[in-house]
C-alpha cells in the first residue's frame, strides 16, 4: 500500500478498534519481503488478554510467542498494518475466538525454517518452471510453521475459513494474506 494511502494511528487511539484475531502485517526489508510477492515480511494476530492487546506470532529466532502489541509498536513504529479479519462478517462460519486460541497454542513452538526456505525456493526462476506450487491443504502440516503459515492455519483449521483458498498454507506469504478478501486494511500503528 502506498504511504500516502495509509491511515496512521497510535496504539492508544486504536485500542477500541482492535479485535481478537485481527491480522498484523509488518513492513520491513527481509528475505520474505525481498523474495516474496509484496511489501510485508511478517504476519501475526491480535489477542486481548484482560485489557492488554497482545501480538501472537511465530517469529524467526523465537518460534511461537505472545508479546504485548505495545512492545512491537515501540520496536516497529509506523510499520505494523492492522487488517480486519472477516470484514463485514461476510464469512458467517468464521470463528475468530477459535482462530485466536489456535495461535495461542502455538506459543513455544519452533520456527519453521525449512518451511520458509521451501516456500522461498519456489520463487527461483528455474525452480518455478519445474515445480508447481501446492494449492490444496490436504492435511495439517506437522512441521513447525512460519509466521504467515501459522496465521493461515489458524483461520482455516480453527476459524473455519481458508484465507488463501488457492494456495497451501505452507506456501502462504504475508503478501498473500494482504491481498486476500478475508482481510481488510484498517490502519497503521505508530508510536505514542
Amino acid at each position: 500500500m502506498p504511504p500516502h494511502l495509509r491511515t496512521l494511528i497510535t496504539l492508544d487511539d486504536a485500542r477500541r478498534r482492535l479485535y481478537d484475531g485481527d491480522l498484523l502485517l509488518f513492513r520491513r526489508r527481509g528475505l520474505i519481503a525481498v523474495a516474496g510477492r509484496g511489501e510485508h515480511s511478517h504476519a501475526a494476530k491480535v489477542a486481548w488478554w484482560g485489557d492488554t492487546p497482545f501480538c501472537l506470532e511465530v517469529r524467526e529466532w523465537h518460534g511461537g510467542r505472545a508479546v504485548t502489541l505495545a512492545s512491537q509498536v515501540r520496536c516497529c513504529p509506523g510499520r505494523i498494518d492492522v487488517f480486519r479479519t472477516n470484514p463485514s462478517g461476510r464469512w458467517s462460519e468464521y470463528d475468530r475466538m477459535q482462530s485466536t486460541r489456535y495461535m495461542r497454542r502455538l506459543a513455544g513452538c519452533d520456527y519453521g525454517y525449512r518451511a520458509v526456505a521451501a516456500a522461498a525456493l519456489l520463487h527461483l526462476p528455474f525452480v518455478r518452471l519445474l515445480v508447481r506450487p501446492e494449492v490444496e491443504d490436504d492435511a495439517v502440516d506437522r512441521r513447525p510453521p512460519f509466521c504467515s503459515q501459522a496465521c493461515a492455519m489458524a483461520d482455516r483449521i480453527a476459524g473455519g475459513v481458508d484465507p488463501a483458498p488457492y494456495l497451501a498454507d505452507r506456501l502462504t506469504e504475508p503478501a498473500d494474506l494482504a491481498r486476500s478478501p478475508f482481510y481488510e486494511y484498517q490502519f497503521t500503528l505508530t508510536g505514542e
